[in-house]
């Protein structure tokens, strides 16, 4: 998201701080932002703060204009590709949801043709008071997007509903308004990290896949307005709250995820490193190492090859191929004897984009026969790639 022009409504509550680290994370990422402050947000946030991170003059005064012929509601309300109001006290709401115009960031409101995001954060007892709730539902009905505020710790000391979004999923929501949405109607499937295979109560076999390309995965795929389920074995957190995440350890555990949603699922997209081993005995307790241990392994079950032969021919199957000599070769392998629609291969010997890196460079292949290879990038600009590519199949 780069040279967008965001338009921010700030109104009064504690939770203005957070909007300084959103203001200066678009701002850095390219993009044109500019903010409009009620009366009541300046006694948490100054204006000179805002302009200072925007790089732009904030609006206060719906009567106070740089040029005499400019009306500020009109003009911001033309300026603007997306409009974010954060946090949204439950007053602003309310005069949204009666077209109330008494401020400038209210008859602003009233005037865009632009999308129009709202994130609320308040008290849990004025989020659940019925007007609170009828209102939001109001601004749903006539295509406001509502990015549900999170459960925790509230400046009130209590703990409940009403603290403002993630400053990430607040991004990926904007991100996601103003996408291509080419994947709208799609429910993606994707897995992430590598499998644990327990050896005792404390011990496991793994392998060094952190999951990140497929946590970017998941996110590029909702950013372009798919439904996603993200089955991850990854201890990497930062996966965002809109994303239905469902977490499991070993292979047997993916496994049986996978044939549990594949039913409704367009695109599975098999990113994460499967083990091909799992003990052969699992021990409930720890093994004491005055026993010594004997470590036996069998084949863990092949997930991937399992789908490719029974799965419909509706379904596009994406794998991936992880090595580190014969890259082509054994890419063009799996992609035949899996039965896949893509296999999207790279070099983990090459450290510049080998595990736990932010940055990779693939090689894919379709079924079709087409084959190219990226430079190294940033693991969310390969994603993208990567869904160009199914989306040219579907």
């Amino acid at each position: 998201m780069k040279n967008k022009k965001i338009l921010i409504g700030v109104t009064g509550g504690i939770a203005c701080y957070k909007i300084c680290d959103l203001v200066s994370k678009l701002y850095k990422d390219g993009n044109d932002v500019r903010v409009i402050m009620t009366g009541n947000s300046t006694e948490f946030v100054s204006a000179l703060t805002f302009e200072t991170l925007s790089h732009n003059r904030v609006y206060c005064d719906t009567f106070r204009s740089e040029n005499s012929y400019e009306i500020n509601h009109i003009a911001l309300s033309d300026w603007a590709d997306v409009m974010l109001v954060a946090p949204a006290s439950a007053n602003i709401i309310a005069k949204f949801a009666q077209g109330i115009a008494d401020d400038l960031l209210t008859t602003t409101y009233l005037a865009v043709k632009c999308p129009v995001l709202i994130a609320p954060a308040m008290n849990t007892n004025m989020l659940d008071h019925p007007a609170t709730v009828e209102n939001l539902a109001v601004l749903k009905s006539r295509g406001n997007y509502v990015i549900d505020p999170s459960f925790g710790y509230l400046a009130c000391n209590k703990v409940g509903s009403g603290r403002l979004a993630d400053i990430n999923d607040i991004v990926i929501s904007l991100k996601r308004v103003l996408s291509s949405n080419d994947f709208n109607g799609k429910h993606v499937i994707v897995t992430a990290g590598g499998t644990r295979e327990p050896i005792d109560a404390v011990r496991y076999i793994t392998n060094r896949s952190s999951g990140r390309m497929g946590h970017s995965l998941a996110e590029a795929a909702y950013v372009r307005g798919a439904s996603v389920t993200l089955i991850t074995a990854s201890d990497i957190e930062s996966v965002s709250s809109v994303i239905n995440v469902i977490r499991c350890s070993s292979a047997a555990e993916m496994r049986d995820c996978v044939f549990k949603n594949i039913d409704c699922a367009d695109i599975l997209i098999m990113s994460a490193a499967v083990s091909d081993y799992t003990p052969s005995v699992k021990h409930e307790g720890k093994i004491k190492k005055k026993n010594g241990m004997n470590l036996e392994l069998e084949r863990t079950v092949d997930i991937l090859k399992e789908v490719g032969a029974t799965k419909s021919k509706d379904l596009y199957l994406v794998g991936f191929a992880a090595e580190t000599d014969n890259l082509i070769g054994y890419a063009e392998s799996k992609l035949k004897e899996k039965n896949l629609n893509m296999v999207v291969a790279n070099d983990v010997s090459d450290k510049r984009i080998g595990f736990d890196s932010t940055e990779n460079a693939v090689t894919i292949i379709k079924r079709s026969g087409d084959i190219f290879s990226t430079d190294i990038k940033n693991k969310s600009e390969i994603s993208d790639i990567i869904l160009d590519e199914i989306i040219k199949d579907i």
